[in-house]
């Protein structure tokens, strides 16, 4: 299960905690959900390369073991849309379970 947009939100938290590659960012979203999100590298990478032209997260090469990755982290701005973000998915979340709970 992919919920649309999700991934932009899901990415700025994940590099919130440490820069990361894509690989670890893709494999930490799927098993702390047991599965559920499994973003596959072909919506992974067009979503960090977009984020990055967006300002939004930054990349860098790095060395481990003999092997060049490159590795993201988030921008001040990324910073920003991060809680901006947090703040609409909280607001979303509470409106779809109000409707369906059926309460006010």
């Amino acid at each position: 299960m992919n919920l649309k947009g999700s991934l932009p939100l899901l990415i700025l938290h994940n590099l919130s905690q440490a820069p990361s590659h894509g690989y670890a960012i893709a494999k930490h979203i799927k098993d702390t959900t047991n599965g559920i999100l499994d973003f596959k590298e072909g919506t992974l990478y067009p979503t960090l390369h977009g984020m990055e032209k967006q300002g939004l997260v930054e990349k860098y090469k790095e060395v481990v073991n003999g092997r060049a990755r490159n590795y993201y982290r988030l921008t001040d701005k990324g910073h920003q849309m991060l809680a901006s973000e947090l703040e609409e998915w909280h607001a979303f979340t509470r409106a779809v379970n109000t409707v369906l709970e059926g309460t006010s």
